[in-house]
């Protein structure tokens, strides 16, 4: 069996509120294979975004083991963490974060300045981009002459464009409409099915969970499988299989 793209064990994380330490999450373990699309639900303070940035290396954990492409990440000093980052995780957030003086295309091209690319050929994999995401017509527009879920697109082609090992999506459709949730959720999917990205997102929209290929729940800083009809679809993934038998959803996902 292949060595999972992202392995968890032990890990556990607190805040410190004054002299009080608060647990988020306690004692985590997860394996996510390579190519697997994986939703983290949860309520407002459960912990899914401490674990989605302890995941892409914006966070240490207080114990525990964090590999992710093939890296142990908790023993990178800052700089070498950096370094990680930029070549292996690509960022989707929930508000863009988008340089509003910039055009699409100059957006785009931001991650690869710190790469030794040509300005030329910078230019052309941000155009390759943007055509993949279906904006090869809006390249030279600004982020206040776009729409919401064009902007997101841009967002996604910033994050695709260093070919990141690992998506990491922090509720990526919280600020759209409906309609342009769902052509951002089949973008994400497409992605994941036809360039076998690694996607891992956070959401609390049970619609946008629904496109990934498993659901996990966080609550009380606990990992847990999906419960109800999400069950029988994601207990089929690897990525939960182990937590689904010891919940007794293996079984209920095998009928």
């Amino acid at each position: 069996m292949p060595e999972p793209i992202v392995s968890l064990v032990d890990v556990a994380k607190s805040y410190h509120r004054g002299q009080q330490a608060v647990p988020v999450l306690a004692r985590i373990s997860l394996d996510i294979a390579e190519g697997e699309f994986l939703a983290l639900m949860g309520p407002s303070g459960s912990g899914k975004s401490t674990l989605l940035n302890l995941i892409a290396g914006l966070d240490r954990p207080d114990s525990g083991r964090i590999h992710v492409a093939g890296e142990d990440i908790v023993g990178l000093s800052e700089a070498q963490l950096a370094d990680w980052r930029a070549r292996h995780i690509g960022f989707i957030f929930q508000f863009y974060n988008l340089m509003p003086v910039l055009t699409a295309q100059e957006n785009v091209e931001l991650p690869l300045l710190l790469t030794g690319l040509s300005a030329r050929a910078r230019r052309d994999r941000a155009e390759l981009l943007l055509q993949l995401v279906g904006l090869s017509d809006r390249s030279d527009h600004r982020p206040s002459e776009l729409s919401g879920g064009q902007q997101q697109r841009v967002a996604i082609a910033r994050a695709l464009v260093t070919d990141p090992t690992l998506i990491v999506a922090d509720e990526p459709t919280g600020d759209l409409d409906r309609e342009s949730a769902a052509d951002i959720l089949a973008l994400l999917q497409r992605l994941n099915r036809d360039l076998n990205k690694t996607v891992v997102m956070v959401t609390h929209d049970t619609r946008a969970a629904q496109a990934a290929h498993a659901i996990m729940h966080l609550d009380k800083g606990e990992l847990q499988a999906a419960s109800g009809p999400e069950l029988v679809a994601s207990c089929q993934l690897p990525v939960v299989r182990e937590i689904c038998a010891a919940s007794g959803g293996g079984n209920i996902a095998d009928n």
